[in-house]
């Protein structure tokens, strides 16, 4: 299959999948803005979505009655749709942007001296003029909604900006990503209500700590490059502590999560997705060694489970709510 890219050599990065579509379909000169926005490697923007799914879903079946309409009941489709591009528009931006600004740390990083900027396949002026493409798809789809959600969308992007530059000043850059790979836990009760209230906030704050716990799973991948070249991660900060970390993080998360459904008033049958995630994070967790690269990468990417079955569990509180004086 493909090489791993090099200076001398164009292929794929090296923790992309090899065969994948990117490399199967896409003409070749296509390929380092497909690397740049991630299209390869598509748990990131699959993450970074879960969370607006989650709002949407629980604003829409928030302080429900049985004389509701089902349709009523269920998250909006078009802002579903609206959702799923933003995230993929959004996640290739700020991919794009850290990439621009981390090009001389990722050169001395094995995993990430593939990418195009260190290895030569794209130069800086490519890689802002596709930042900008991507973010005019962003700003597009921010527009679609109402007021409300447009000035919250754009107060987001102070933390996106801040972001790549978190990782050389403090221990905790994982808490920086979870304030914007959550932001959709406000923007979906957002479009539906054009205001915030407890629930919304408790279920950011839940993503947060879940951010944080999958990510820190991730960066066990870099630890020992990282302290080569001076980036500081929750990784090594917490070191063979992890697993102790985790289980805060990932129960406060939960618990901020049911907080928010009964805040929201959300019939209990929701929880059955809550109590499946928990015993997915719990089976991260036990099975987890930090130590083995390959096996942290696929803990990190089965986090994309923990987002359906708490997807799946609201959308099963909706159907209760209608189909329960039936029964």
């Amino acid at each position: 299959m493909e090489n791993i890219q090099s200076k001398e050599a164009q292929g794929r990065v090296a923790d992309a999948p090899s065969g994948h579509w990117v490399y199967r379909v896409l003409p070749r000169r296509v390929w380092p803005y497909a690397q740049l926005a991630r299209w390869d490697r598509p748990i990131g923007w699959i993450l970074l979505l879960w969370p607006c799914w989650w709002s949407a879903a629980l604003g829409a079946v928030a302080f429900g009655r049985p004389e509701d309409p089902l349709l009523t009941l269920l998250p909006n489709p078009w802002f579903l749709f609206l959702f799923l591009v933003g995230a993929i528009a959004m996640r290739g931006a700020g991919c794009t942007y850290n990439d621009i600004v981390d090009e001389r740390i990722d050169a001395e990083v094995e995993r990430t001296r593939s990418r195009p900027l260190p290895s030569g396949q794209v130069s800086r002026k490519q890689a802002w003029a596709f930042l900008v493409a991507q973010a005019l798809v962003g700003l597009a789809v921010l527009l679609q909604f109402n007021s409300f959600s447009i000035l919250l969308g754009l107060s987001s992007l102070v933390i996106v900006a801040a972001y790549p530059f978190m990782k050389r000043i403090t221990d905790w850059p994982q808490f920086v990503l979870g304030l914007a790979f959550s932001w959709g836990a406000l923007m979906g009760w957002a479009s539906e209500f054009a205001d915030l209230e407890a629930a919304p906030i408790l279920l950011y704050i839940g993503s947060i700590m879940w951010v944080i716990g999958y990510d820190t799973i991730y960066a066990h991948q870099d630890k020992e490059d990282d302290a080569l070249v001076g980036v500081r991660s929750t990784a090594r900060l917490f070191g063979e502590n992890t697993k102790m970390w985790l289980v805060g993080l990932y129960g406060g998360a939960l618990i901020c999560f049911a907080l928010a459904f009964a805040s929201a008033e959300v019939p209990m049958p929701a929880l059955a997705g809550l109590v499946a995630a928990g015993a997915h994070m719990a089976r991260q967790i036990r099975v987890l060694d930090i130590n083995d690269p390959d096996q942290c990468l696929k803990l990190f990417k089965s986090n994309g489970t923990v987002g359906w079955l708490i997807f799946l569990g609201l959308i099963g509180g909706a159907l209760w709510i209608s189909l329960k004086p039936l029964v």
